[in-house]
């Protein structure tokens, strides 16, 4: 009985000895888990688009050569340059306006006597009427007096330095492409330039002309027809009724409202004109002074 009991353990443990000892020999292989880690944000830095920017070249409105002013470095040459640029404008305009307010001091003689105008007088006569936006309702007499107020000259020394400090010299934007030398504003959309910094809403540009005389008229009927400029107009009258000459100093007082500065501006003006004097002419008794 015992001997049975064993012979089965042997059995046993031969078969468990058989089934196990094949792998005892097999290399042990390595397991490899792999286990996803979670995902981590990734920052990707991209680089703005470097763009280079195209200098745009605006042409110029008008036909006329303009002088390089800002190449010319030496400061007396390039004054004496502009203002002779300038002045032969001027000068014609004043000159046209001395013969303009001749003609009306005349007929206000021949009114005043009571003497009527012969027809082609009175055609011109309404022909400043309008330009110069008289009262149409008022007496002959009456416009004739409105219009010596308006109708007259501006010192050629006043009129080139503002020129020169509204256009630096001739070298600004607005002179070289649209031959604007003081600034003057127009608001139909095409008239002029788009000044660069533009308030938004703001509808106006500054003009640009197509030679330098109407340039210079375009400041003279500026000066002479705009409300804001009546007390400038007061003033000349009044330096013209008590026989004064026509002090450019004393006349720029009354530009107090062509720029924002104000004052400072007044004060700017009267600065260059007393230390420009040596490039200014001896200015012609007809530039000053009418002949009644």
């Amino acid at each position: 009985m015992k001997l049975m009991i064993l012979f089965r353990l042997l059995v046993c443990i031969v078969l468990v000895i058989g089934i196990v000892a094949p792998f005892t020999f097999l290399e042990p292989k390595t397991i490899v888990v792999v286990v996803e880690a979670p995902a981590e944000p990734v920052v990707v830095v991209i680089a703005p688009k470097v763009v280079k920017k195209v200098k745009v070249i605006e042409k110029p409105l008008h036909q006329v050569k303009l002088p390089d002013f800002s190449s010319i470095n030496d400061i007396p040459t390039k004054k004496r340059k502009f203002f002779n640029f300038i002045r032969p404008a001027v000068e014609a305009k004043n000159k046209q306006l001395l013969e303009d307010r001749n003609k009306l001091e005349y007929w206000q003689g021949q009114i005043s006597l009571g003497l009527g105008l012969v027809e082609a007088e009175q055609a011109e006569l309404q022909a400043l009427i309008k330009a110069y936006r008289i009262n149409e309702q008022a007496s002959t007499l009456q416009q004739i007096n409105d219009l010596l107020e308006r109708v007259d000259v501006i010192p050629t020394s006043l009129v080139l330095v503002q020129a020169a400090n509204e256009s630096a010299w001739g070298t600004s934007r607005f002179a070289r492409i649209g031959l604007n030398f003081f600034g003057i504003w127009c608001y139909k959309k095409g008239c002029g330039m788009v000044p660069g910094g533009r308030d938004t809403g703001a509808k106006h540009e500054v003009a640009a002309f197509k030679s330098v005389d109407t340039s210079i008229s375009g400041y003279f009927n500026n000066i002479n027809k705009h409300n804001a400029y009546h007390v400038f107009r007061t003033i000349r009258a009044e330096l013209r009724a008590q026989n004064q000459p026509l002090n450019p100093e004393i006349l720029a007082t009354g530009l107090l409202p062509y720029s924002q500065r104000g004052t400072q501006y007044v004060l700017d003006i009267s600065d260059m004109l007393r230390h420009n004097q040596r490039y200014f002419v001896k200015e012609n008794n007809q530039n000053i002074s009418s002949t009644h």
